[in-house]
């Protein structure tokens, strides 16, 4: 592992193999969460289900006690109007919901950080097709990465995608990010702007590219208990996210369980992991 300027950690090949350790988890965790997500069922129940498998599986939940104050959770799990950040607790799911689940794990010291965007039951089609666009958005991002551009052609490639899509807001104040010894790591990854500015992309950077999108404003607030994000006008959003690394073959989602693969083949896109 190396240290480049601005203090972005790059990682050997061997270091990269055990941050898929970790990510091939959190993939794991919010796929058992997926599957458990219904109506009736509270975010703290779905807390209780992704720390058991994470610390089954011989990982530490990354969320856990992070930041000022504490986080109380080893999900975030923000519901309908709440963005990211939410606390889980007591809150009851309920048909026509989205729950966001954002997941991290630590395994042997490298931390893997995912996201996904689940419907409760049936919802309406603008969610669904809200959702669709925030998930395609993401995968624009990986597909636009290559090793000697910038980060943002990727933050271009979100923006485009959803700008193409319909009159969404983007969040402008959450970011993706670097990641591998520590959870947040520069460089951040905006999900707007130009092309070919920021962190030159380089074997061994690991980023976790996570698009936040809303059916309205792209203004948010802080709730009171000072973690979770809400949109500003009330609207609904959605949140995916994916840590990936880039090879001389091509991207690898170090999140993903199959890695990307069969999605980047749907893509035309060459696959960068084993």
């Amino acid at each position: 592992m190396s240290w480049r300027d601005r203090g972005i950690e790059i990682k050997t090949p061997e270091q990269i193999e055990k941050m898929r350790v970790a990510g091939r988890l959190v993939g794991e965790t919010l796929e058992l969460l997926r599957r458990s997500v219904r109506s009736g069922v509270t975010t703290g129940e779905l807390d209780a289900i992704a720390e058991d498998n994470i610390r089954s599986h011989g990982g530490i939940p990354s969320f856990k006690g992070y930041g000022h104050p504490p986080f109380p959770g080893s999900i975030c799990a923000s519901v309908d109007d709440e963005v990211v950040h939410g606390i889980p607790g007591e809150r009851v799911l309920a048909d026509g919901d989205l729950i966001s689940i954002d997941c991290g794990a630590i395994v042997d010291g490298w931390h893997g950080d995912a996201a996904i965007t689940v419907p409760v039951g049936e919802v309406n089609a603008d969610l669904v097709r809200l959702m669709e666009v925030t998930e395609g958005a993401m995968w624009a991002g990986f597909a636009a990465a290559r090793l000697g551009g910038r980060v943002t052609d990727i933050s271009h490639a979100v923006e485009s995608h959803v700008r193409a899509h319909g009159d969404y807001g983007i969040l402008e104040d959450y970011t993706g990010h670097g990641i591998g010894t520590a959870m947040h790591q520069p460089p951040n990854v905006p999900n707007y702007g130009r092309p070919g500015r920021g962190a030159r992309l380089e074997r061994g950077l690991a980023l976790a590219v996570e698009p936040m999108v809303t059916m309205g404003s792209k203004h948010t607030l802080i709730a009171e208990d000072d973690w979770t994000i809400v949109t500003a006008d009330g609207s609904w959003a959605a949140h995916f996210e994916h840590t990936f690394t880039l090879t001389p073959e091509g991207p690898w989602i170090l999140t993903a369980i199959d890695g990307g693969e069969a999605k980047l083949a749907e893509m035309g896109i060459p696959f960068g992991g084993r």
